[in-house]
């Protein structure tokens, strides 16, 4: 077997070692990096909602608290505002969905449902629990989800969701008072909600994990070539060119041309020894003619 294609055989069998190895670890690393990516945009949306929260309640309501003695208006309600907005949102990013789960909302669309359910009992069991991160199946797929309790922290709320007698009567006409009641100080009574379908953090990982391959790829080949070259250049012509020349001494031709290579390395130590074996050799060779 050639020099040439035992170094190539080894250094394919290195290559797809490396490669693999690469890969395996490079396509964990990026998942969890394209995990966290998305989860940044979604708790920056959420905060995005909660400012909108605070801005209502801290503005808008008071403003349309004349237009509410005569017609309720929704766009006074935090929750609503929030909703809303996010709504504008994820018409141009779909793949981000928001929804503020509330266990006995007045808007039926807020009401938390099965997993949602769970999240809010684990808000209202644990005071210290500030956030949770998960999965879930969906029917379109598995989806990632960041949650935050929502605790009523301002007193104006409860002066539409306390009882149904201080509830505002545009209020109870609009929405009826079988809902959203019954609220206390510092209780949670929902979470926020952002999920994102978790084909998007996967595709992220799987592009960028693509490039990375390939460029390790067209990186180990280039190094191929190269050390081909030079392996060729530096050993096996050399090498292939002083096996040429043994050949012909050891056939008895005396008249065959020095070997003479420039270089300082084991090959031109070679050369020098071979150099000094071919003039013994033809001096012996001469001595024995005469």
């Amino acid at each position: 077997m050639k020099l040439l294609l035992k170094f190539n055989l080894i250094f394919v069998v290195v290559m797809a070692l490396g490669i693999a190895v690469s890969g395996w670890i490079s396509r964990s690393l990026l998942q969890v990096q394209a995990q966290q990516e998305v989860l940044g945009g979604a708790r920056l949306m959420m905060e995005q909602a909660s400012a909108v929260r605070a801005y209502t309640s801290g503005q808008i309501t008071k403003l349309l608290q004349e237009q509410m003695k005569s017609e309720f208006l929704p766009q006074s309600v935090p929750s609503y505002s929030a909703t809303e907005v996010l709504a504008t949102v994820r018409s141009k990013h779909p793949e981000y969905g928001y929804k503020e789960a509330t266990l006995n909302p007045t808007n039926p669309r807020d009401r938390a449902v099965g997993w949602e359910v769970d999240i809010v009992n684990a808000f209202r069991n644990n005071a210290e629990l500030k956030e949770v991160v998960g999965q879930r199946d969906t029917p379109t797929g598995r989806s990632l989800y960041v949650a935050r309790p929502l605790r009523i922290t301002n007193g104006a709320c409860l002066q539409c969701h306390s009882s149904v007698e201080a509830a505002p009567p545009t209020m109870l006409a609009k929405y009826g008072p079988s809902n959203g009641f019954g609220w206390q100080m510092d209780e949670v009574v929902g979470a926020q909600v952002m999920s994102v379908p978790m084909a998007l953090p996967l595709q992220r990982a799987n592009d960028a994990f693509r490039v990375f391959i390939g460029s390790l790829i067209g990186v180990f080949l280039v190094v191929g070539l190269v050390l081909n070259l030079m392996i060729w250049v530096f050993v096996v012509r050399p090498v292939t060119q002083l096996s040429a020349l043994a050949d012909r001494v050891s056939q008895g031709d005396l008249d065959a041309p020095e070997f003479r290579v420039g270089s300082r390395d084991e090959i031109g130590s070679l050369a020098g020894s071979f150099s000094r074996m071919r003039a013994s050799v033809v001096q012996a060779m001469k001595m024995l003619d005469n």
